[in-house]
């Protein structure tokens, strides 16, 4: 089958999320827990003012959900252990061969590389329930990824990490070959562009090791948005200036060389666990809009917004605090996973 990924801008039926449960993710502590569960829910709502929302959610959580998401909201229970959609749920493809037929790539998802911590069995079930619900083609892979590693211009170029998709906590047998092959056979990838690795934090304990949607995105074929750290004394200062002078060097699928757009960091550099990793990169296009984290800080917020309205022409940015998706490993991109609308499908 000739499947591709559609780019992120391309249009929506709906957005999948999972809400939060108790567990090592969600934290100790009702105040910090209620964190957490306002976070996804405002990401939820923001979501829903562009298009419809449908949570998963597990049995323990079901009353929690309803009366915080209200009717905006559609709920599907089914047990949860995590709940970062965009890693373990599918990421949907469609066939241009075959206008309404919707696939449903199953990559293999370990808690991103098997860390003691991790509570993943449970949600690694999720996308097959997913594409049963939704009537989607069930793409197999054997290859162990999560959403969250992959960022796809729609026109076959994808964006990948060697220290993700080639570690060896996940693929202890794959090489950059196997890796093309796959994201070829899956989701339509003829150009691999493959960043050596990502931002500082996410080597930490809780990290994932590298995803690129958190540093690096398509805006559009040509263009992609770039994750740049202006001090010097953050690690990622470095790091980011590299990728960007790695990233001119490249092409796409067509042979474009790359236009880069610069996204600043917020000032903060640090928390109570050292350097942040916060970045506007990890937002997610919606119909129509683009829901963008916030960072308590009005003036770097209001530039991100202006520059992803920019990236992103007709689209309306609205900002939700992520603060605390951040402090448990991710952003909205992380917590969300796009269901593309099949051609021809009314709006």
């Amino acid at each position: 089958m000739g499947w591709r990924m559609p780019h992120e801008g391309d249009a929506h039926e709906r957005t999948w999320m999972a809400f939060p449960r108790a567990g090592t993710t969600l934290g100790e502590g009702a105040e910090y827990q209620e964190t957490a569960y306002r976070a996804w829910t405002d990401t939820a709502l923001a979501i829903a003012e562009f298009e419809p929302v449908t949570m998963v959610v597990d049995p323990t959580e079901t009353e929690r959900a309803k009366r915080m998401l209200g009717s905006d909201v559609e709920i599907v229970e089914s047990p949860l252990d995590e709940f970062w959609m965009r890693d373990f749920g599918p990421t949907f493809v469609l066939d241009d061969e075959r206008p309404g037929v919707l696939g449903a790539v199953d990559w293999i998802f370990n808690g991103w590389g098997a860390p003691a911590w991790a509570e993943w069995q449970v949600s690694a079930g999720i996308a097959r329930i997913i594409a049963e619900r939704v009537g989607a083609e069930l793409v197999s892979s054997v290859l162990v990824n999560e959403g969250g590693g992959i960022h796809v211009d729609g026109e076959g170029t994808v964006l990948l990490t060697e220290t993700v998709q080639l570690d060896p906590n996940r693929n202890p047998y794959a090489d950059r070959a196997r890796v093309d092959a796959e994201m070829a056979r899956t989701i339509g990838a003829r150009k691999a562009i493959w960043l050596p690795r990502g931002l500082t934090r996410d080597y930490d304990e809780f990290g994932t090791r590298g995803h690129v949607d958190i540093v690096a995105a398509f805006a559009s074929p040509g263009r992609v948005l770039l994750h740049r750290q202006d001090d010097p004394s953050h690690p990622d200062h470095a790091v980011t200036r590299e990728l960007k002078a790695m990233l001119e060097a490249e092409t796409d699928a067509a042979g474009r060389s790359l236009e880069i757009i610069d996204v600043p960091a917020p000032a903060a550099l640090r928390d109570d666990e050292g350097f942040v990793d916060w970045s506007y990169i990890n937002h997610l296009v919606v119909n129509d809009g683009i829901v963008v984290c916030g960072f308590g800080e009005d003036a770097a917020d209001a530039r991100a917004r202006e520059i992803l309205e920019g990236a992103y022409p007709g689209r309306r940015a609205v900002t939700v605090d992520s603060r605390p998706i951040f402090a448990r490993g991710g952003g909205i991109h992380c917590i969300t996973q796009q269901q593309p609308r099949l051609p021809g499908a009314a709006s």
